[in-house]
């Protein structure tokens, strides 16, 4: 059947024979009482049944989500003996629960075939009610993209309840209010992001940056000899690239945090000289980039400055300012020096200062390499993760994995902010929409409340992200395993899901806390769901559907090893151990050979 077929005639759902009549309405539910018991044993809980509307020319469409079969036994009165007895007759009453999520018009003004969202009105009693399979499915299913533009289309895979459908998304609403993908590991996420990634890749101008936690996604950045690579690779700098930067190393120097994210970093709240520390921390901090902007002769940026301005300036320098301060003498009565008012209140600070500089896992933020001190290095560095054109692709995958996890947040969040910021700035008629995939996202946007300072902080952007970013063209597209420790906040702004298997209790619970309370019932299936399978949920998609996602054509390095096998056939290579053991040590990983 092709696309639109489904639009050149109606669907006449009567031919497929009548499933039943409504015995029960409520506000989201409807009732079915089954009369075609052979046709019960075809219906399952998410299949599509058409129910007759208020007017001849509207079906609504329900989803089922419960199908029961109860015996009953029933006293014939009408049939009484001769000796008084009343014979019991016997049966079974079929029924099945729908939750009503659509409304289908054969005709709509000038318009025939009209399948939206949501159900106009209630369902009447004794209604008739349809299971929708065969031709019937599979025109109701090409009316999903009908009214989609061909580039807004975004093929996921095809529909579960009918293999033959394909299962289109609306691109822009995936991303204009963010989306959540999230599945027990090993049900196939990766594979989803790299399928969405290849899709994204076919477009001219995609913007995407991938928080790779694992280097997952190492394999979309290498070129082959058939085909381009469809994304570029870079890496959050390591000790190893303090010496000598490596190719596709990023780092994220000091003077791009803000004032609280490098508090947070530094200072000790519950020290008595806390707000000494911070007040000189930040007058000095001040000077400094109005020494650069003099300088570098900014006078327009001078007079509108602040604080918080990614502005370059020299730690060395912040640091011989605050000693002088920890030691200033200045002169007292009778001519005499005495301690001025900071002496010895800043020290632990300073020692917090140095010991984070030369500590080699902050060598990305606290020992940057002397081209990143240029005043032009951050326009430099926005516009290659920004870019997309001839030059520069598009999806750029960032890996975290040599990342300690401790200072993980950090980086997420510094990076993350940094180019929001940067669209938040940018002429609203000149930006380009931006989407982070944050891969893993559990591990560093937690949903604990007791976290510390730093994970605050880098929380506090990825939130103001997940409130804000629609309006200034960022969208978030979270991945996780465990929803239940991703951010309240952050999940509660997505209003699309993509639920792939979760076998845990409290993961179910939050998909189902942030759907309609009407779909409990499909959210149920969540356990049941094989690899690579995926309920989707929100505005992406017309109706609450179960799709089988394809697979990418260049797979992710994700793959489950095969435990068992391996134990019988792969001898550890005491050479390789040794050699991953100095690799830990340099917190340097060697590539395989």
């Amino acid at each position: 059947m092709n696309e639109n077929s489904a639009e050149d005639r109606t669907i006449e759902f009567e031919k497929g024979g009548t499933l039943g009549r409504i015995i029960n309405v409520d506000t989201s539910r409807a009732v079915v009482d089954v009369d075609d018991h052979d046709l019960l044993t075809r219906v399952s809980v998410g299949n599509l049944v058409a129910i007759k509307g208020a007017t001849a020319f509207e079906f609504l469409i329900g989803l089922v989500d419960r199908v029961t079969r109860e015996p009953y036994e029933e006293a014939m009165l009408d049939e009484e003996d001769d000796d008084g007895e009343i014979p019991i007759d016997e049966g079974q009453r079929d029924l099945v629960r729908v939750v009503l999520v659509g409304t289908y018009r054969t005709v709509e003004g000038d318009r025939k075939s009209v399948l939206k969202r949501g159900a106009d009105s209630f369902p009447q009693i004794d209604r008739e009610a349809y299971l929708i399979a065969g031709e019937n499915l599979q025109a109701l299913m090409s009316l999903f993209a009908i009214d989609l533009d061909p580039a807004d289309r975004l093929q996921l895979g095809h529909f579960v309840s009918d293999p033959s459908a394909d299962a289109i998304a609306d691109g822009n609403k995936l991303f204009q209010r963010h989306a959540a993908l999230l599945g027990s590991t090993g049900t196939g996420k990766s594979w989803t992001v790299a399928l969405i990634l290849e899709r994204a890749a076919a477009l001219d101008h995609p913007n995407l940056i991938v928080f790779d936690m694992h280097g997952e996604y190492g394999p979309l950045t290498e070129s082959q000899a058939e085909r381009e690579a469809p994304a570029e690779g870079f890496h959050i700098a390591g000790p190893a690239d303090v010496a000598e930067t490596s190719a596709g190393a990023l780092f994220l120097p000091y003077w791009i945090l803000n004032q609280e994210e490098m508090l947070a970093l530094l200072l000790d709240r519950s020290d008595q000289n806390a707000p000494n520390q911070a007040s000189r921390f930040a007058s000095h901090v001040r000077d400094l980039k109005r020494e650069t902007l003099e300088r570098e002769g900014k006078t327009e940026v001078a007079a509108t400055f602040t604080v918080d301005s990614p502005i370059p300036y020299s730690l060395n320098d912040l640091i011989e300012r605050l000693k002088e301060d920890d030691t200033e003498m200045v002169t007292g009565s009778n001519n005499r020096p005495k301690q001025g008012p900071l002496f010895g209140k800043l020290t632990r600070f300073i020692q917090r200062l140095e010991s984070k500089r030369d500590d080699r896992r902050y060598a990305f933020l606290l020992q940057p390499p002397n081209e990143t001190m240029e005043y032009g290095w951050l326009a430099e560095q926005a516009s290659q993760l920004l870019r997309s054109d001839d030059q520069q692709a598009g999806i750029k995958v960032i890996d975290f994995s040599e990342v300690p996890s401790d200072v993980l947040p950090v980086v997420t969040g510094v990076l993350a902010r940094t180019l929001y910021d940067v669209q938040f700035w940018t002429p609203e008629g000149q930006r380009t929409p931006l989407a982070f995939v944050c891969d893993e996202a559990h591990l560093y946007l937690p949903a604990v409340e007791n976290t510390d300072a730093v994970e605050r902080r880098a929380l506090a952007a990825f939130e103001r992200i997940a409130k804000e970013g629609r309006k200034y063209g960022v969208a978030l597209f979270i991945v996780s395993q465990r929803p239940s420790d991703v951010s309240r906040t952050i999940l509660s702004q997505c209003n699309n899901f993509l639920a792939m298997r979760l076998t845990n209790d409290r993961d179910q619970a939050v998909v189902r806390r942030f759907v309609s309370e009407s779909l409990s019932g499909l959210i149920d299936t969540l356990p049941l769901l094989d690899v690579g399978e995926a309920l989707i949920l929100g505005d992406a998609m017309l109706l609450p559907t179960r799709v089988k996602l394809n697979k990418p054509k260049i797979e992710p390095a994700s793959a489950t090893r095969d435990f068992w096998t391996d134990w019988g056939t792969v001898r550890p290579d005491p050479d390789v151990i040794a050699a991953s053991v100095e690799a830990l040590r340099r917190q340097v990983r060697t590539p395989a050979e």
